[in-house]
Order: structure tokens, then C-alpha cells, then sequence
């Protein structure tokens, strides 16, 4: 082969060669270009799925969030909706249209009976409620709703009923709820008035009321301190137990406040203004029914709980004066100071009514800060026939009412009320946002910053239940307790443990064997004890059936020369509703259970 055929053969192969190249990387290149267009193609798409997202969840949120959703229609069958449930869970039949509200309301009436205690055990209910982890999708609301209504409402307990009578906190007029919902719906922040303009004034206006129901001091006072920024006639709480603790604080500062130098014990602490003043120690002293708040108090004020001296009590279950009176003699002569003598109008275990007169004579005649407990008594003021056991209430310095005992409005409205309107400048509080002084904020003088305007719906009973129907309320429940009483003590199988000052009873069953003992004032510590154990049973076994409830305590009770704890079942009877048929009701189940566990022995 010539030199010139070699030639010609090598160029055709480097031609082919460079064409196989240039296929390739075409091909490698069409390859390429495919897959960025696939994945534009793709970022595009996630871009719009994201979009359709972000689309959606502003859509939703603004849905959730828009003001204008609260008179909307799908707002609307929100609450038909809340209220068929409401329906299913008081025992209303098929609720349809307008006539919801008048369903409820009638189911209400028709006494509810079931669900006033619980019936199983919480641990399948709580298998429910384990999951940890926030979920990553959002749900419509009717769907959280079906979740309420299975899970939460279905199992809740059934404060309503005329049966349920062992809370202090029971039924709720009809205009609480709704109210509650104007309150969350305006979402005003009582801390500080430039968030709260108008219900600042009615919170202010509504311890004013509370005020003058207690102490009754002239109009000019009112006129003078109800609107006053330097004047506090009452301090709104979520509960008694801070309106507790919020006077026991005024007390101690009032107590140790700044003095020839020392600046007081909020900026010196403790120690320092006790040695100022010259005290080896500090004390509260109360009976032994006194709230357990006030022990929470005693450790955060930093005295602790062993501070906190308790006076036995008469048979009466009322704090006896002469131990009293060598309780604070022995205090004095250890150079102890004494924050406060604590009174209680309504003890939590018995209903029962310190002699609040002579208690405050003693808190005058040491210079000491006398406070009231009034959580469950105080709206016996409103009645004209009951008032009379609170005598010496408007003696005392400080006052503690529970809007949600015996005002019958929602859980976590609370009053503390103060005899001086300069009280509470003592714990007074200020920032550089908020607070300063001459702002009129609320919260420069509370245990609590941000909190709801739950002061509208104590304005709104005291107005629209009036004084007329709190009277009528009291005098009703107190009569029905009186009955109650009877039913009790015209039964042999029972025992009443004290005649009710108030609307709580204790009582307790007595088994056939001991009676005879019981009766006659020799019963056996052994068989006391025997008796004890009988009625814990007997308690816990009402509350898992779940028709009625009682709740229980224990208390010391004489027996001749002796004294006995006794475990008691407690009866609270504050629902409106309630009948002697009510009272059978409760009582026959008590007794048939009790005839059950005698016969499984």
C-alpha cells in the first residue's frame, strides 16, 4: 500500500474518531441539557407546590385569625356545633337549628345524674393523651372538635348536676359562657391600661362593689378611692389561693416596711429586717382549718411552714379565742413578729365560721394585720337572714372572696379586698415599659402580670343577679343543707357530725355493729378506726359508680374525755337546683353501697 492510501486511511480514521467525539458529546450535552430541564422542571414544581402552600396556610391562618371569623357563618356553626356537644354531654336529645340553646337549657333542668365522678380508672384515658410530639400538618377545627368530644367532653365531670355535691364550685348562669367569650374574643390585658382602657375601669368598679358589701364605709370614700390611681380597694386573682398569698404579702411588708434607715424588707430580705426591728422570728397564726395557701404563703414569704402556728378548734370546728389569745402571749413574749391573724369565714373541710369579732379585737389590740378568708362565706353578706355570721368581717384588713364558689361564675375569679385603699402601695411594682407610677396599670400591684378581664363577669353577676338573687341563692342553699341535716340525722345508718354553719355537711356512715357505741359517746379508738376505713371505701366506691358524689376529709372529733380523727363524708350543697329528691338520691346510693361492701366483707 502507497504512502498516499496510509495517509488517506489515518485521516478518514481521525475523522471518524473526531465524529465519535462529537456524537458523544452531544449526546452528553443533550443528556445535560434533559436533566437541567427536569430539574427546573422540578424546583418549579416544588416552587409551586410551596406556593400553593404558603397560599393555603395564609389563607387558613387568616381564616383562624380574622377578626371578622368571630360573626361569620362558619363561626356560627362553630357554636352550634360546641353547643351540640354541650347537649350530648348533659343528656339533651337531637339538637337542631335555633333551638339548641333551649335544649341545653332544658337538659340542665331535667337535673343531670351521670359523669359526677369518675366512674374508671384515668389510665386507658390517659393512653390517650401520651403523645409528645407537635404535629407537622394542621387539622380543621371540626376535626379537633370530634377529637374534644370523644376524648375530653365525653369524660369530664359533670358539674351541673344537683348530685355532684362534693366541689365548691358548681352550675354557672347562662350568660357566664358567652361572656367568656366576649372576654377572649377582645383579649384585653388587664396588666396595664393602655391595653385594657375600659375594663380597667370595670375591674376597678367591680372591687368598689365588693368593697362596700363588706365594709360599707360612706359614698364619699367610694367616690373618692374607686377610680383613684393611688387608691386599690381590691385586686382581681385566678383563685383564692393568691388572693391568700397577695395579702399576706401586704401584711408582711406593712409589717417590716422601710424605718430610720433600713429600706424594708423587699429590698433587704428577711433577716435584715428582722434584726432592724428587733424580732427573734416571724409568724401567721390561724386555726387548724385554715387554708393550705396559707402555708404556701408562709414559704414564699421565707419564713416556711413551721411558722405558720395553728389553734385547735371547738367542737364547732371554729378556732377556740383562748388559745388564741396565749398563742400570740407566747409569740410576743419570743419577740416573734406576727404577720397576720388569719380568720376563716367558710372553712373548706366543715363550712365552718370563725368568731371573726373577737379575732379582730385581738388583731387590734396587738397592732396586727387581721385577714379574712371569706373564699366560700362571703356572699352570705347578700343575705339579710345570714349576714349576721360574718359579724366582724368589716373589721378586718384584708378580705378574700371567691367568685366561683358562691357567685356561681366560671373557674379563676377571685377578689382580694383591702380596708385601706394605700394598702397595697406596699408591693407595689414598676418598670421602664410599663408600670410607672401615676399610670393607672393594674398590674403595679399584683402578684400576676398579663391576665383576662375575668373581672367583666363578676361586674356582670353582681348586676345582673343582683343583691335580690344572691340572697335568694344563699338563703335557698343554706336551707337545703338544713334539710339535708334532717334527712341525716332521721336515719339510723348515719351520723352527723356537727350542725352546718354554712352549706357543707359532715357525716359519715356508722355500721349496724358500732351504733349502739356511736350513740352513746364510748366508741372504741379500734372500732372508730374500723369505721374510718369503712367510709373511705365507701366514698371511693360512690365516686367510681358515678351516680352521686360526696367528697371526704377527716377530721378530730370528741368522744367523752376522748378525742378521735374521724374520717368524714363532706356534702356541698350550692346547686341551685337541687331538691330533697336530690338529697335521697344521694344518700340511698350511699347506702346501698355500703350494703354491698358489708356483704363482700
Amino acid at each position: 500500500m502507497s504512502s498516499t492510501e496510509l495517509k488517506a486511511r489515518k485521516c478518514a480514521r481521525r475523522a471518524r474518531l473526531r465524529r465519535a467525539r462529537l456524537a458523544a458529546r452531544s449526546k452528553v450535552a443533550q443528556v445535560a441539557r434533559h436533566r437541567l430541564r427536569a430539574a427546573r422542571g422540578a424546583r418549579l414544581a416544588r416552587v409551586r407546590v410551596r406556593f400553593r402552600e404558603r397560599t393555603f396556610m395564609t389563607e387558613r391562618l387568616m381564616e383562624l385569625f380574622s377578626s371578622s371569623a368571630i360573626v361569620s357563618g362558619a363561626h356560627h356553626n362553630l357554636r352550634k356545633r360546641i353547643l351540640a356537644i354541650l347537649a350530648g354531654f348533659f343528656g339533651a336529645k337531637k339538637l337542631a337549628g335555633q333551638a339548641a340553646k333551649v335544649r341545653v337549657a332544658r337538659a340542665l333542668r331535667r337535673f343531670p345524674r351521670q359523669n359526677v365522678a369518675i366512674r374508671d380508672g384515668t389510665n386507658s384515658l390517659a393512653a390517650r393523651f401520651w403523645e409528645s410530639t407537635n404535629p407537622e400538618e394542621s387539622i380543621s377545627v371540626d376535626s379537633y372538635l370530634n377529637y374534644l368530644e370523644q376524648y375530653v367532653v365525653r369524660h369530664s365531670i359533670n358539674m351541673a348536676s344537683p348530685r355532684c355535691m362534693g366541689h365548691m364550685s358548681s352550675i354557672s348562669p347562662n350568660f357566664a359562657a358567652p361572656l367568656n367569650q366576649l372576654v377572649v374574643a377582645i383579649n384585653q390585658n388587664l396588666v396595664k391600661r393602655d391595653a385594657s382602657k375600659s375594663l380597667t375601669l370595670v375591674e376597678r368598679q367591680t372591687a368598689g362593689m365588693l368593697h362596700r358589701m363588706i365594709y360599707n364605709f360612706p359614698a364619699s370614700f367610694y367616690d373618692q378611692h374607686i377610680q383613684c390611681d393611688r387608691s386599690t380597694l381590691g385586686i382581681m386573682a385566678s383563685g383564692g389561693t393568691l388572693a391568700n398569698i397577695t395579702a399576706l404579702w401586704i401584711a408582711r411588708n406593712r409589717c417590716l416596711s422601710a424605718h430610720n434607715g433600713f429600706a424594708g424588707v423587699e429590698k433587704e430580705g428577711m433577716r435584715a429586717a428582722l434584726d432592724h426591728y428587733g424580732y427573734d422570728g416571724a409568724v401567721l397564726i390561724g386555726s387548724s382549718l385554715m387554708h393550705y395557701s396559707i402555708e404556701k404563703a408562709a414559704t414564699l414569704l421565707g419564713i416556711g411552714e413551721r411558722s405558720v402556728i395553728k389553734i385547735p378548734v371547738d367542737a364547732e370546728h371554729r378556732i377556740a379565742v383562748d388559745q388564741l389569745q396565749r398563742a400570740i402571749d407566747r409569740c410576743v413574749a419570743r419577740k416573734q413578729c406576727i404577720f397576720a391573724l388569719i380568720g376563716v369565714a367558710g372553712t373548706t373541710d366543715a363550712g365552718s365560721i370563725d368568731p371573726l369579732r373577737e379575732m379582730a379585737k385581738l388583731a387590734r389590740d396587738t397592732d396586727v394585720h387581721f385577714h379574712v378568708d371569706a373564699a366560700w362565706g362571703a356572699p352570705l353578706l347578700f343575705s339579710s337572714l345570714h349576714r349576721g355570721k360574718l359579724a366582724g368581717i368589716e373589721d378586718a384588713d384584708s378580705v378574700t372572696a371567691d367568685g366561683h364558689k358562691q357567685l356561681y361564675l366560671p373557674i379563676g375569679a377571685s377578689m382580694l379586698l383591702l380596708r385601706d385603699p394605700a394598702a397595697a402601695q406596699s408591693i407595689e411594682r414598676q418598670t421602664r415599659y410599663m408600670l410607672q407610677r401615676g399610670s393607672g396599670d393594674l398590674g403595679r400591684r399584683s402578684i400576676e402580670g398579663s391576665r383576662p378581664g375575668t373581672a367583666l363577669l363578676m361586674h356582670a353577676a353582681l348586676h345582673i343577679i343582683g343583691r335580690h338573687g344572691y340572697e335568694a341563692l344563699v338563703n335557698e342553699n343554706l336551707s337545703i343543707a338544713q334539710q339535708m341535716a334532717a334527712s341525716i340525722g332521721n336515719r339510723a345508718e348515719f351520723e352527723l357530725l356537727c350542725e352546718p354553719q354554712t352549706n357543707i355537711l359532715l357525716y359519715r356512715y356508722v355500721p349496724s355493729r358500732w351504733r349502739d357505741a356511736v350513740a352513746s359517746g364510748n366508741l372504741p379508738a379500734a372500732a372508730n378506726l374500723r369505721i374510718n376505713a369503712f367510709n373511705e371505701r365507701l366514698q371511693k366506691a360512690q365516686a367510681r359508680a358515678g351516680r352521686t358524689f360526696v367528697s371526704r376529709t377527716t377530721l378530730e372529733k370528741s368522744f367523752g374525755a376522748r378525742r378521735h380523727a374521724v374520717v368524714a363524708l363532706r356534702a356541698v350543697v350550692s346547686n341551685p337546683f337541687a331538691t330533697q329528691k336530690d338529697i335521697e338520691a344521694v344518700l340511698n346510693d350511699q347506702l346501698q353501697i355500703a350494703a354491698k361492701l358489708t356483704e363482700a366483707g
